[in-house]
């Protein structure tokens, strides 16, 4: 027999703990590091600040989300998080690597947010939630896992721009801002062609093909990978000491993206849709994962 539906719930109770627990863990690991000789605030590190600022934000957003059991708000808070780490960080460190910093992550931010927005006010939800949105404590974990996801992901900026050390721009930051502009220039791309593919109504219940996405299965995540890689090499040079711990933020965007949320759970999706037809296994094994390359020739 089924259990009731308050059981279920509070089973999920511990689980969920540890993992905001973990979570919280591991944010006070980054934040140790991230904080090597930076600039200190009321007795706090500038990045741990940040932190602080990036869980508080989440938190401050999940109430009212949880309260009208909506997840509307929850892709573009990430996103506001981002650019509200990006100014305070560009308000301590005040240097024009804080200040190229601050633009690159505001850009993505800013287009990254509003589309998801748009998308999700026009399909009137994120299937992702409908299980998870009912229960308190899932719910509140997925916000905190999007605290650390921009806290980590942000962190070779953060650390740059709150560091003491502030070497003139040079090579590197060239070099990142070029990486940077081809990884925005794939995702933006990947994502209106995505989009104006499912605005056909030729295309109902088709999966999307056609430009970047006949080169990649997930060309978008590709080029937020990429433009990751981009952001921490323009941070580089004015990292010191523990702070070059943060280096490893674009693998953690590789491995979320990759293997946790992202293309697992998209792939599975797209499986449970489309796995008896033949014409999308045909498009699996000609086209790559992930990186663009010609397709096969099968």
């Amino acid at each position: 027999m089924a259990r009731p539906e308050s059981e279920r719930r509070g089973a999920s109770v511990l689980p969920s703990l540890a993992v905001i627990a973990l979570v919280l863990a591991v944010a006070i690991v980054w934040a140790v590091a991230g904080s090597d000789g930076g600039v200190v605030i009321a007795d706090l590190p500038a990045f741990a600040w940040a932190g602080v600022i990036a869980f508080a934000i989440q938190w401050l957003v999940f109430v009212p989300s949880f309260l009208k059991q909506t997840e509307h708000y929850f892709d573009l808070t990430g996103s506001v998080t981002f650019i509200m780490l990006a100014l305070f960080g560009l308000r301590v460190g005040d240097d024009d690597r804080s200040l190229l910093l601050a633009c690159l992550v505001a850009v993505w931010a800013g287009r990254l947010g509003s589309f998801l927005f748009v998308r999700v006010r026009e399909s009137g939800g994120d299937r992702r939630f409908d299980r998870i949105k009912p229960d308190f404590w899932q719910f509140l974990m997925t916000w905190t896992l999007q605290g650390l996801w921009v806290f980590v992901t942000l962190g070779p900026a953060l650390a740059a721009m709150t560091s003491t050390h502030r070497p003139p721009l040079g090579a590197a930051a060239a070099a990142g801002v070029v990486i940077w502009v081809v990884g925005f220039v794939v995702e933006v791309t990947a994502d209106a062609q995505k989009r104006r593919f499912r605005k056909d109504p030729a295309n109902a219940g088709r999966f999307v093909t056609g430009g970047l996405w006949d080169w990649s299965q997930h060309p978008n995540y590709f080029g937020e990978i990429v433009l990751w890689c981009g952001i921490t090499l323009v941070s580089l040079p004015a990292l010191q000491g523990w702070q070059h711990l943060t280096l490893a933020a674009p693998l953690f965007v590789f491995v979320l993206l990759t293997r946790i949320s992202g293309i697992r759970m998209l792939d599975a999706q797209a499986n449970r849709r489309w796995g008896a037809d033949e014409a999308y296994q045909a498009y699996r094994r000609r086209t790559s994962r992930l990186v663009p390359r010609p397709p096969r020739t099968i």
